[in-house]
């Protein structure tokens, strides 16, 4: 008897506490901004090295140490950057540009 009294009462508060979400905004249509040439997902740092030249600045690597656990560098051009695991391109990104966005009509419009 104490027991259901004491869920009854639970669910009372619960049912009172105020409930709150974040709104996820987004942009009116997507940014098809291809201004920038970036190397493709895959290229070898040879490849991106013959087309690009020389990087403006070059980071070590880190990570390496187990195969879960692959070398990461990032090479700095002039207006963009590029991640590379191991040898291959994984992403080239813009600073302050936002990644593209996916799959946006699989989200609710909420309310």
């Amino acid at each position: 008897m104490h027991k259901t009294i004491a869920a009854c009462g639970f669910g009372l508060i619960i049912a009172v506490l105020p409930v709150s979400a974040d709104v996820l905004t987004l942009p009116a249509t997507p940014s098809t901004d291809t201004s920038v040439d970036l190397p493709a997902r895959g290229e070898v740092q040879s490849k991106v090295l013959k087309h690009y030249g020389e990087p403006k600045l070059r980071h070590a690597a880190v990570g390496g140490s187990s195969p879960a656990q692959p070398r990461i560098t990032r090479w700095d051009y002039a207006g963009f950057s590029v991640f590379f695991e191991n040898d291959h391109v994984v992403d080239a990104v813009v600073p302050d540009r936002p990644a593209p966005l996916f799959n946006t009509n699989e989200l609710s419009a909420g309310g």
